[in-house]
């Protein structure tokens, strides 16, 4: 198990320093930030002090090497934009964004996991049909498409719930619905599939031959076995509770890190946009992580994995 753990932590390890260098790599390709923040009628003495004081004017190989060196200890940058921590800025952003993924996140699972479950032990009937025709629905329509369409009707024709903005309670409501439609068709449908393939198996069969009940057999045999695939898109949705949110935040001009993102790179704003990638990318690597100790659980026969993998 310490094998299998040490392995899954280095390879966790690798992936943040690959998304660091990729990002370093990307934001210096996509435009000079000393001439967009400055404008283009900035003198050319005020753009090269920019660069100078920021540090641009140094080759990219030493821009790298101090970036990375600052993230080892700690540091990660200042918006050149008002001069403040690049973390302090995300910091203050992510609870906003919290209130409306994590909710979100409930409700995908409260309601694609079990709809899912039935749909799977309903096949073909009437309800199995109806939970699929909405699940692909819910799948195909975009995010923003579903927003958009949220506040033509309950905002612009009702007049029940506003349309953006964060003054209260009512204000997360449709966001929240926005995101968590999406996730929960998705989750109902990779639910279904993993059932019905673990619900073919010879071993179901065999228990129900040999007079097991019905529920015990779904409860003991067939929910567990269905369980590392379900683990797995759960494990992506957690992973991606702030990445998810850029474009609904957009949307419904939510003050969360989906929006300051969208600003910063408008901006180019380059510490506060690899701070933010950071962000992301630990929480998906963690959330990774979590789901491969799981699997490792749910299936003992994964741990020896490494193990088979250095032989």
């Amino acid at each position: 198990m310490l094998r299998f753990l040490a392995f899954r932590i280095a390879r966790a390890a690798l992936t943040i320093a690959m998304v660091v260098t990729f990002a370093f790599v990307v934001l210096r390709m996509s435009g000079d930030p000393a001439q967009i923040i400055m404008g283009a009628d900035a003198p050319p003495e005020a753009v090269e002090a920019f660069r100078i004081a920021w540090g641009l004017d140094r080759p990219l190989w030493e821009q790298y090497f101090r970036y990375f060196g600052a993230i080892l200890s700690g540091d990660l940058g200042r918006s050149m934009r008002d001069g403040r921590d690049a973390i302090v800025l995300v910091a203050e952003r992510i609870p906003a964004t919290l209130a409306l993924t994590v909710p979100a996140l409930l409700i995908k699972v409260g309601i694609g996991v079990p709809a899912g479950i039935y749909a799977a032990l309903h096949r073909n009937s009437l309800a199995d049909r109806v939970v699929m025709v909405v699940a692909v629905a819910g799948f195909t329509v975009p995010s923003f498409v579903l927003g958009l369409i949220l506040v033509l009707v309950f905002a612009v024709q009702l007049g029940w719930l506003p349309s953006g903005g964060q003054e209260s309670w009512r204000h997360a409501i449709l966001p929240i619905i926005t995101l968590g439609v999406g996730g929960a068709a998705v989750l109902a449908r990779f639910t279904r599939s993993a059932m019905l393939e673990v619900l073919g198996q010879p071993f179901i069969r065999t228990a129900s031959a040999k007079g097991v009940p019905w529920r015990m057999v779904v409860t003991n045999h067939a929910l567990p076995n269905a369980a590392i695939p379900t683990v797995t898109i759960i494990g992506f949705m957690v992973g991606s509770l702030i990445a998810g949110a850029v474009v609904v935040e957009s949307v419904f001009s939510w003050p969360g890190v989906g929006r300051l993102l969208v600003v910063a790179v408008s901006n180019r704003d380059l510490a506060v946009v690899q701070c933010i990638l950071l962000l992301v990318a630990c929480t998906m690597v963690c959330a990774n992580l979590m789901v491969d100790l799981l699997y490792g659980l749910l299936d003992p026969r994964l741990r020896s994995a490494p193990r088979q993998a250095t032989a």
